[in-house]
């Protein structure tokens, strides 16, 4: 059984962490702070960490920097009440595996959290290639945990637009760079895209490039025009399932999807780039 350690008080905020843990599966131990969390480390091997959500995210980089000379490999999940991209960059630098700010949602930190405690291979999977708060440019493997790590990151950057629209945009997002990963990298992990998030004072920029090499008229766009009356019906929770339903590969229906969420997609002649652009003013 993977086995998670929680640091944080006796709150609502970490009993939800910890009954999602439950509820997947993981064994959880609970320190009230940082001390009592080494103290435990030193006694017992985790495969993961999730940092105190009342502390702040250079704190908890710290401190999982601090354990992962205890514990070499263990993976960090931080939590913190804000961020700011500053600190995103740091935690990505730092290779930290996740970072989330309030409000928290206690069963997908957890789904993170036991996914995280099965890989082996994450601390090599995202490559900052350079990082600052209004460009971010990286190269992630083909994997779908991957692509899943990429959008959260890029999420907790600072964002003009108010809710649900960030989040559908990030949805969008990541149907296309799970399409380049699928379709221009054949899902295989040891093939990487890379990617840019561009934000100007009117509009959000993502850059995908995959490693297909395809020709003219081959974009993955065009072959899911086809698709477009399913498309109508996909809903944005439901795209994974919709995608099997009509026995499409992954991005199929997430193009299409983004094509509607986004103001502009504009895809290269070979198709093996792509820019997602979304006016914010």
């Amino acid at each position: 059984m993977s086995s998670v350690l929680l640091i944080g008080k006796e709150t609502d905020t970490v009993r939800s962490i910890t009954q999602a843990l439950a509820a997947c599966h993981c064994h959880c131990e609970r320190a009230s702070g940082s001390a009592g969390a080494i103290r435990l480390l030193r006694q017992h091997s985790f495969d993961v960490v999730i940092t105190d959500p009342d502390t702040t995210i250079d704190e908890g980089r710290a401190l999982s920097e601090e354990m992962g000379y205890i514990r070499p490999g263990m993976k960090a999940i931080l939590l913190a009440p804000s961020s700011t991209p500053e600190e995103i960059i740091a935690a990505l630098r730092a290779r930290v595996f996740l970072c989330f700010s309030a409000p928290f949602d206690a069963h997908e930190i957890a789904s993170f959290a036991c996914r995280a405690a099965t890989d082996s291979d994450w601390r090599t999977e995202i490559e900052v290639v350079s990082a600052q708060p209004n460009w971010v440019s990286l190269r992630a493997n083909c994997r779908i945990l991957t692509a899943d790590r990429v959008v959260t990151f890029l999420g907790e950057l600072r964002s003009e637009l108010p809710e649900p629209a960030h989040d559908n945009v990030m949805l969008a997002f990541r149907e296309i760079l799970i399409n380049a990963m699928g379709h221009g990298g054949t899902a295989n992990r040891h093939k990487v895209v890379e990617v840019s998030a561009v934000r100007t004072e009117r509009t959000i920029v993502f850059y995908v490039r995959d490693p297909g090499a395809r020709g003219p008229g081959a974009s993955s766009r065009r072959e899911t025009l086809a698709y477009a009356a399913a498309a109508k019906v996909a809903g944005l929770a439901h795209l994974d399932e919709q995608r099997a339903e009509v026995g499409m590969r992954p991005g199929g229906l997430g193009v299409l999807l983004a094509q509607g969420v986004v103001d502009e997609l504009i895809y290269s002649e070979t198709g093996d780039e792509v820019l997602m652009i979304k006016h914010t003013a």
